[in-house]
């Protein structure tokens, strides 16, 4: 497998790995805002509770995909297998010296 198909296959996993995250924290989260929380609240507020809910498992799977992608760059080197995403067109621009 060359670098390209490398890089395809790992943001194709990425993506699934952090909808599930999604997916997941959200059913966590929704069970324990019905177990908890809703038979507290009036009834239209469920709503929001869900659209709170939603938010926040973004927001978790964000953390939880950074963490594993720190992770993941601490053990393999991405350059040797994965070819960029993103290519400068120009150099970089060089820092003077303090």
């Amino acid at each position: 497998m060359n670098k390209k198909l490398n890089t395809l296959l790992f943001v194709l996993g990425a993506t699934l790995f952090n909808i599930l995250v999604v997916v997941v924290s959200f059913l966590l989260l929704s069970a324990i805002f019905v177990a908890a929380i809703a038979r507290h609240l009036p009834d239209g507020a469920e709503q929001m509770g869900l659209s709170v809910i939603f938010i926040a498992s973004i927001v978790i799977s964000f953390f939880v995909y950074r963490l594993a992608l720190n992770r993941l760059l601490g053990k393999i080197k991405f350059e040797d297998y994965f070819d960029p995403i993103i290519k400068r067109s120009m150099p970089a621009p060089k820092r003077k010296p303090d």
